[in-house]
């Protein structure tokens, strides 16, 4: 690169520092004389925060791995096992039968089709 160029770039990128070193305080002093905090938000509505809708999670050991139990309306739906060395993986019950399934993280994920419960006797 000629010297001349390079001269010229150096100070205008030193002029753009100085600027910069100078302008960003001045900015953040002009700020207006009457700002309010923000106030609280509101609490979520009536109904909104059930806790039966939350999951409930029991974590055990067995053995070295860690196993959390996943419950809904005190039924167990899905187990995540967490071995000491290795990748986590959780035991389903995609029909609500009892019936669990393996699925691990990043592996090749089967087909899960929606099966709602919609009405028992």
């Amino acid at each position: 690169m000629r010297p001349a160029l390079r001269r010229t770039l150096l100070a205008l990128f030193c002029a753009c520092a100085l600027f910069c070193a100078c302008a960003l305080p001045a900015a953040a002093q002009n700020r207006p004389p009457d700002l309010q905090p923000i106030p609280e938000p509101p609490p979520p509505p009536p109904g909104m925060a059930d806790a039966e809708l939350e999951p409930q999670v029991t974590i055990k050991k067995r053995g070295e791995d860690k196993v959390e139990e996943y419950r809904m309306n005190g039924k167990l739906y899905m187990i995540k096992v967490t071995p000491p060395h290795g990748t986590p993986y959780y035991l389903v019950d995609p029909k609500g039968d009892g019936g669990f399934v393996r699925e691990d993280l990043g592996g090749e994920r089967s087909l899960s089709v929606p099966m709602w419960v919609i009405h028992s006797f």
